[in-house]
């Protein structure tokens, strides 16, 4: 059971639907500030907590999908590098070749461990014991994020040197001189902060709100799950009825959220390599 809902159950064990009074106090953002193992007082730093065991665990199940789906390639594949084939295949058709055409192949092995390091983080979330995901924390998404803004420069300076780079990041072809003053401060920003913030902030708040959709469905369904109550077998069946409902809707939205985790690693590399081809292709 996923979103951390034994310590939000924890929190009110005591209080139940047709119980004492007491009423449900929904999961609260607190979820994602873990209390730290390692405070080193800094400022601005969360200390070593939870976010980085799950990020190395994240780390090692993608570098295990790799280890054990290629370590004995053969011509004809067994099933689990037919697996790692058909991801492979399909990242190059739908994502780098799409994007970029065919000089995106060079970005392929990129765009491949780009996309299984962040569903991994983000299917943390969902692994019992750990229930985090790791890309809910806007540290993991920004780092990303900055590293493929910094990349798009670098390829599209290499490709037409830093005044031709700026110049079609800033100067959209085909716009007349005297706007040119109103046009390119939008540009600016839009190229350099709206884009990288974007980039970033979709993939944090999506893994963010729905692990906080997760615990409510899970805190609820304990809070609800009351058959001894005081107040009468009739009144406990019914919280067990209602428990049952709160827990289809848990299974279901979390059935839900691990295909949203695999569109957002998705989404993040698809647009990372639209980013890349406009840098190689120039104007715009």
């Amino acid at each position: 059971m996923g979103a951390d809902v034994s310590v939000v159950a924890a929190s009110e064990s005591s209080c139940k639907i047709f119980g004492d009074g007491c009423g449900f106090e929904a999961p609260t953002v607190s979820l994602f500030f873990p209390t730290p193992w390692l405070d080193f007082g800094l400022p601005g730093t969360s200390g070593l907590n939870k976010y980085y065991l799950v990020a190395v665990v994240a780390l090692l199940i993608a570098a295990a999908f790799w280890y054990f789906t290629t370590r004995k390639a053969k011509v004809v594949p067994g099933r689990g590098q037919s697996v790692a084939e058909l991801l492979v295949t399909f990242l190059r058709d739908q994502v780098t070749r799409t994007a970029i055409g065919k000089e995106g192949d060079k970005y392929l092995p990129l765009m491949v461990t780009l996309f299984i390091f962040i569903f991994s983080m983000n299917i943390m979330g969902l692994i019992p014991g750990l229930q985090l995901p790791v890309t809910s924390n806007l540290a993991f998404p920004a780092v990303l994020a900055i590293f493929i803004f910094l990349l798009w420069n670098i390829v599209g300076i290499r490709r037409h040197g830093a005044g031709g780079h700026f110049k079609a990041r800033l100067v959209p072809s085909g716009v007349p001189t005297w706007i040119l003053p109103i046009v390119i401060p939008i540009e600016a920003l839009s190229n350099f902060i709206i884009r990288p913030a974007t980039h970033m902030i979709r993939l944090f708040a999506t893994m963010f709100a729905g692990h906080l959709l997760l615990a409510l469905f899970a805190a609820a369904g304990f809070y609800m799950f009351n058959p001894l109550s005081e107040m009468g077998a009739g009144l406990g069946a019914l919280s067990v009825g209602y428990s049952a409902m709160a827990l289809l809707g848990f299974l279901v939205f979390t059935a839900f959220e691990l295909f949203i985790m695999a569109v957002q690693a998705y989404v993040f590399v698809l647009l990372s390599s639209i980013y890349l081809g406009e840098a190689l292709e120039g104007a715009h």
